[in-house]
């Protein structure tokens, strides 16, 4: 992959500075980037590769299940190993995309522009502030491979509660946004095998007398992100009994640098998110910490419809060779852009990959 990115000079923004960043490059990069909206915004464009919305694309939140999906969840074990084997035939999913003519012969991909080092822009980065972090790095990837220029890509800003969304209505291809694989969503969407392990981490000043995921959370208010794995998390451990008693998780928003902004604020006391996006928060504001160990294990992958067999089976070749490139792959992008917040990339390193989804 060619060495268009140069290491970010962003090394923190600190306190109230951080959150005024924060505020306006959000405001000004989503009038750079195409915004897919919840279907029920009047502001929605609909302009993804099905060319609309479905009309029971206001439903797909990734909240906790209900019904015969919750039934269905509970018989779904190591959700990271459901997935296909690679292979390099196409098939009607592929010959769609690499059907597309001219300006539109694109991979259509939901990705963040606003995860310091996972998806973003660097306001230190000279010229048009391209999109660049971790999982750009694969969407790249993925582009060469199916299309044969890493450059052949649309990407669309996607809130955390629409990721399922613009799949299944086909307003893109797939989604490569700090994903965690679930049994939940794949009732769903199909994923890839897993690019990346991770893990809940409560995120809070370093004034706080928090110390983690335990009792020291009572009577605080946490942020989370709205279709999140996070609030899904601490639901359900607040109906099981295992969260900390009065906690308040009402504070929900659309994308997780907004819980960021609300800490900053001081109108929410910590953030609960995955841990490797905590680090970059932390990065970002060195005023915040993460508190205590990961209290669960999980897995990023890439998100698809449920259908597009040859669509996951191609990316799971493609993961199975970036992970293998010691040169250009997941080692390289690990270093060149998650070595400055995290502390051990043998940890975030994915076990090998079973695939015991059959079809």
């Amino acid at each position: 992959m060619r060495a268009r990115r140069l290491r970010s000079g962003l090394k923190g923004w600190g306190g109230v500075g951080a959150m005024a960043v924060a505020c306006a490059l959000a405001v000004v990069f989503a009038l750079l980037l195409p915004v897919v909206r919840s279907p029920g915004d009047p502001g929605g464009t609909g302009n993804g590769p099905g060319g609309g919305f479905g009309s029971d694309s206001g439903s797909g939140g990734q909240g906790v299940a209900h019904g015969s999906q919750a039934r269905a969840a509970e018989e779904c074990t190591d959700p990271e190993k459901q997935t296909l084997a690679p292979a390099d035939s196409d098939g009607p999913a592929i010959d769609a995309i690499q059907g597309r003519e001219g300006e539109k012969r694109k991979l259509v991909v939901g990705v963040d522009q606003n995860s310091f080092r996972w998806g973003y822009r660097d306001p230190n980065s000279r010229g048009a502030a391209q999109l660049e972090g971790f999982d750009i790095d694969l969407v790249h990837r993925i582009a060469e491979d199916i299309l044969g220029d890493e450059d052949a890509v649309q990407f669309k800003a996607i809130p955390t509660d629409q990721r399922i969304p613009a799949i299944r209505d086909g307003r893109v291809d797939m989604v490569v946004r700090t994903m965690t694989i679930n049994c939940d969503r794949l009732e769903d969407v199909a994923f890839s095998a897993p690019y990346f392990r991770t893990g809940q981490q409560v995120l809070a000043p370093k004034s706080s007398d928090i110390t983690g995921y335990d009792g020291t959370l009572a009577g605080k208010r946490i942020c989370t992100a709205a279709g999140s794995t996070a609030l899904s998390t601490l639901e359900q451990d607040r109906e099981d009994g295992g969260l900390a008693a009065g906690a308040d998780l009402s504070t929900t928003v659309p994308n997780q640098l907004d819980c960021l902004v609300r800490l900053q604020l001081g109108e929410v006391d910590a953030v609960v998110t995955d841990g490797a996006l905590a680090a970059s928060q932390a990065a970002q504001d060195p005023t915040v910490e993460l508190k205590g160990d990961s209290f669960t294990t999980e897995y990023y992958g890439v998100a698809m419809k449920k259908d597009a067999d040859d669509l996951v089976r191609r990316v799971n070749r493609i993961l199975a060779d970036w992970r293998a490139d010691e040169t250009d792959g997941w080692q390289h992008s690990y270093e060149e852009w998650l070595s400055e917040t995290m502390d051990d990339a043998a940890k975030s390193r994915p076990p090998a990959p079973q695939y015991l989804r059959k079809s």
